[in-house]
Formats: structure tokens, sequence, C-alpha cells
């Protein structure tokens, strides 16, 4: 791919994530990192995008290489268990609310990803690097995998399973905290005994079954503020990545509210 090549790509992404003038520039300087690739290094725009330091990209431009890191993780994460489902895609257009005007361009870009399971750990360090600071983020983002994986109401795969476990370990999640997510996302890991819709509602904040009143309500607020929409936004979830969010904390409210019912809690 030549020079020119790599800007018309770049402003094909620019106008994936955002268009007009702002998308263009963001286009062109995506273009730009993979135009200055090594002429040897034969690395796929997706290779070269993952390989370029966070530290050259600032702003909306890093929100917009972020943008791209997820649709690549999702895109692989349906190419896991060797097939893409329409339900997984369908799942990735739900979950990360891509906007009907642009859904043609993130198509494109999903369906070159998609080729392939490998090659996203690159994408997944560097969403490690920028948001290392802000986990919960991170648990955004593996919870939408986890909602691609189980689109297909068949199960998580053994080879989903390891792709979410390599993600999880690359943001900096213990196996804990990975039953935890698993939990919140609201799929059934394999492998797992079924558990009471009370036991698993104690998963989902977090607590132990005999935790006080006064500590359930301590994590369920904590939580509450963690997850809260507005406050990823904040720190750096790009707006339309909000529906997760969303679907969590709806999934914690019926959480908390079990668990107040098994524990008398008012």
């Amino acid at each position: 791919m030549n020079r020119f090549s790599g800007k018309i790509i770049g402003s094909a992404l620019g106008f994936a994530f955002g268009g007009g003038p702002l998308g263009a520039v963001v286009g062109l300087v995506l273009g730009h990192i993979y135009d200055k690739r090594p002429p040897s290094s034969g690395n796929s725009l997706w290779e070269t995008i993952a390989a370029a330091p966070f530290t050259e990209l600032t702003g909306q431009v890093q929100q917009a290489a972020f943008t791209m890191g997820v649709i690549v993780l999702g895109a692989k994460m349906a190419k896991a268990d060797g097939r893409v489902t329409r339900a997984e895609i369908e799942t990735f257009k739900r979950v990360f609310n891509i906007p009907s005007g642009r859904t043609e361009a993130v198509g494109r870009l999903f369906d070159q990803a998609r080729q392939s399971a490998q090659g996203f750990e690159p994408h997944a360090m560097q969403l490690a690097h920028v948001f290392r600071n802000n986990p919960v983020v991170l648990e955004e983002v593996l919870t939408g995998l986890f909602l691609i994986a189980a689109a297909d109401n068949a199960g998580l795969s053994q080879a989903e399973v390891v792709f979410l476990q390599r993600v999880a370990t690359i943001f900096g999640f213990s196996a804990g905290d990975f039953a935890r997510i698993a939990a919140r996302s609201g799929v059934q890991l394999p492998n797992q005994p079924n558990t009471k819709a009370s036991e698993n509602s104690f998963a989902i904040l977090g607590v132990r079954e005999d935790a006080t009143n006064d500590e359930i309500k301590t994590a369920y607020r904590a939580l509450i503020r963690e997850h809260h929409p507005d406050k990823l936004v904040a720190a750096g979830l790009p707006p339309e990545f909000i529906a997760v969010a969303n679907e969590k904390m709806k999934r914690i409210n019926v959480a908390y509210d079990e668990v107040c019912k098994t524990k008398g809690i008012k």
C-alpha cells in the first residue's frame, strides 16, 4: 500500500469516527501513522496503528483510535470460535451503539478485522495503557466482548473463554474480577454450576453472602457511582459506547433489589 492509500484509508476511518472536518483530521492523523511505518514492516493498517505510541495521539484523535481498537477487539472476539454469526454482528451494533449514518463505514472496518481472531493483543494493550487509571472503562469494554461472545445463545466456547481471559489479563483483571465481570454481564461461564438468582446477585455486587447490610449498601453505591454513564464519558469512554454501561446499571439495580429481599434490607 502506498502513502496515498494510507491517507485514503485514514480519511475513511475519520468519516467512520465522526465525519466532517474533525473526522477528516482524525483520519489523516491515523493515515499518517500508517504511512510512517518502516517500508519493510509489512504490517497491516490495524497492526501499525495498534503499535503506534498513544503519546502520538491526543484528545479526540486518541478517542478515535480507542474506538477503532474496540471495533477490532469486537470483530476478533466474534471470530474467536471460527465463525461470525449474524447475532454477534447485531449485538456488536447494539452494545456499541453505532450511529445509523456510520453503519456502513464501521461495517467495512469490522469485516476487515474479523478475517482472523489473531493479532488482537496489541489493541488490548493500547486500551490497557490509555485507561490504566480508569479500570471501570476497561470493564465496560470487556463487558461488551462478553455480550458479543454470548450473542448466539449457545454458551461460551472454549476459544471464546480463552480470548476473553487473555483480554482480561492484559487489562489487569484477576480471575476473581473476570468472574464478577461475567456475572455483571449476565453471562454464564462454562463448567460453572448454575447458581440461584440470589447467589448470582451477590456476585454481581461483589460482596459475600454473609456481608452486613452496611457493606452491601456501600458496595452498591460504589458500583452505581463507578458505572454511571456520565462518569464513564468523563473518564474518556466515547459517548457511543454507553449502551453497555446502561445495560450493566440495570443488572446491578436488579441484583441489589434481589439481595435486599434476601437480606431483608429496607
